[in-house]
């Protein structure tokens, strides 16, 4: 009855708590950055981590330095959940006595938190107005891990409702925007994240990946991220969109301004061995890999058979491959087992108990991301009717894919749940093969088949045009996206009259949705970028395997250089 009430309540609640936060800042984290501020900011991790823990930089400088970007950053795309500056400064940070960093390995690193990672003391909302006035009564593994390693967690960043969308947009924070462009979104669902460090206000964020929740704001954003296999990051603690949900697993993960940074990063966090603070964590130490100098075997995917990659993100690969061949690596074409059919399997069990986990927590006035709200009523919608409307579809459109979405999004038996997984693994094993079959190092793809997508659009896209990222979780593959180029209005535009084209006509309605929303014109300096895929439990590897896309791009003199915010 009071429900509506109690939603505009507290996000009224959480929006002024917010405010307080940043108005209880000293007046120094509102002025302009200096060139001492810049010097801290280029610093990189192991440096930043070396003069802390020497004596030489002070946590105070740090935080002046990071959190006038944040503070920014938050005025300019409205990427904040929680302010914890001051907090911060309060904090003891364990420091060696030695002047090293060998017992706090993250000494004086700002670390930024997703919106959906308990913090001891603070609400843990998921971008829910419901979780409001809840705080965590313990931190996460991954928290209590980087607070002993020395590390400055200094804010929350925002999440959808539910950590599920195309754009980080909710009634209790607002919509967050892409750095570059305040008309499009930042990604999701870690777009406030995405957004904080392309702004430079954070070195590291942890953030959560299902179906691409970091790979997608690092795309859209220009920033890196990897998203591991089940097991090799803490993540007990971590909220994840369907509580339980196993079949289809969350990865809790990292993203970061530098690709240096987020190979550091991660050293340093297994050097901390994870599995002691998680027991879900593998216990399985750094794995150092140097593949400078070796010849590599790259599989390209050029199309997941749902959404072709448009022009800008097709020219991203192109040049990946390009800079790669120059190299002297092996660069060939990969047609994968069926994308569509491991997205189907995938989509099925992640909705299998008809979307109980993520609509659960809304209250009656919520205003949910149109992405999300059509899946809702395509689950509360007859079998019978969606059967019907899928031979439809089939009749008059000949899109399989979306028919095939149409009449098997059910909720599920757990006979029928546990039919699904055999079906996964046995996908699985198709893969397996394939990979095994042509001996490769990795797997190129575009991240998405769009550069970041105008506000308020991702319906017309859906969350089926996340093929490319979303299979990587359905397999349990470490899979990192690097940034590659900007969107050019020229060499990207679509052909004249291309609506009208054959190759417009032959598209699914998934495809043809999305691209109703590219635009080069509109679209250009945001940012595109390409992914770095290797197999199950090859984090290190694929670390590398960007390292050398990097490399090989930066030869050919195409090195990306971000915006400085």
């Amino acid at each position: 009855m009071f429900s509506s009430s109690y939603h505009r309540r507290d996000c009224t609640i959480k929006q002024e708590e917010r405010q307080r936060k940043l108005d209880e800042l000293p007046s120094s984290y509102f002025e302009a950055s200096t060139e001492a501020d810049d010097k801290v900011l280029d610093l990189s991790l192991s440096e930043l981590v070396q003069r802390h823990s020497a004596g030489s930089l002070s946590t105070a400088s740090i935080l002046l330095a990071y959190g006038r970007k944040a503070v920014l950053a938050q005025k300019a795309t409205n990427c904040l959940a929680g302010v914890m500056i001051q907090e911060a400064l309060a904090r003891k940070t364990p420091v060696s006595e030695t002047g090293t960093d060998s017992l706090t390995p993250l000494s004086g690193v700002p670390v930024s938190i997703k919106d959906c990672v308990d913090i001891e003391g603070y609400d843990t909302t998921v971008g829910y107005s419901s979780k409001v006035n809840h705080p965590a009564s313990s931190s996460a593994a991954i928290v209590r891990l980087l607070h002993d390693a020395g590390a400055i967690t200094h804010v929350k960043t925002t999440t959808p409702p539910g950590l599920l969308g195309l754009e980080t947009s909710s009634d209790l924070f607002g919509r967050t925007s892409n750095p570059y462009n305040e008309k499009y979104v930042s990604g999701a669902s870690t777009g406030g994240g995405g957004a904080l460090l392309a702004s430079r206000g954070s070195v590291i964020e942890i953030a959560t990946d299902l179906g691409g929740s970091a790979r997608m704001p690092a795309h859209f954003c220009g920033v890196y991220g990897m998203k591991s296999s089940i097991g090799r990051f803490p993540s007990w603690g971590t909220l994840p969109p369907m509580p339980g949900l196993e079949s289809v697993s969350v990865s809790t993960c990292a993203m970061s301004r530098r690709l240096d940074d987020l190979e550091e990063f991660w050293k340093r966090i297994v050097k901390m061995q994870p599995w002691d603070y998680d027991h879900t964590c593998v216990p399985l130490p750094w794995r150092p890999i140097d593949l400078q100098g070796t010849k590599l075997k790259f599989g390209v995917i050029w199309e997941d058979g749902i959404v072709s990659p448009s022009p800008a993100c097709r020219r991203a690969l192109e040049w990946t491959c390009d800079a790669l061949e120059k190299q002297g690596h092996e660069v060939v074409d990969f047609s994968p087992p069926s994308i569509a059919e491991g997205l189907n399997i995938g989509f099925q069990l992640s909705f299998s108990d008809g979307g109980t986990g993520v609509f659960g927590p809304v209250r009656k006035d919520e205003k949910l991301d149109p992405v999300l709200l059509g899946i809702k009523s395509l689950l509360g919608m007859p079998l019978w009717l969606k059967k019907f409307l899928a031979i439809v579809t089939r009749k008059l459109t000949g899109d399989e894919v979306w028919a095939s979405m149409l009449e098997k999004l059910h909720v599920k038996s757990p006979a029928e749940e546990r039919s699904l997984v055999v079906s996964r693994d046995e996908y699985r094993a198709k893969w397996h093969s394939a990979w095994e079959a042509e001996e490769f190092d990795f797997v190129l793809t575009v991240p998405h088949a769009l550069p970041a997508i105008p506000a308020g659009t991702a319906e017309k896209v859906t969350l089926v045009s996340c093929g490319y990222m979303m299979i990587f979780n359905i397999l349990d593959y470490a899979a990192g996206v690097l940034p590659v180029s900007f969107v050019d209005r020229q060499s990207d535009a679509l052909p004249k009259d291309f609506m009208n084209s054959a190759e417009y006509k032959s598209m699914g309605l998934i495809s043809k949705g999305a691209y109703s929303v590219y635009d080069a014109e509109a679209m250009h300096g945001l940012p595109v970028g390409v992914q770095v895929v290797g197999r199950r439990l090859e984090e290190e590897k694929v670390l590398q395997g960007m390292k050398i896309v990097e490399d090989a791009l930066e030869a050919c003199s195409r090195k990306f250089v971000p915006r400085k915010f």
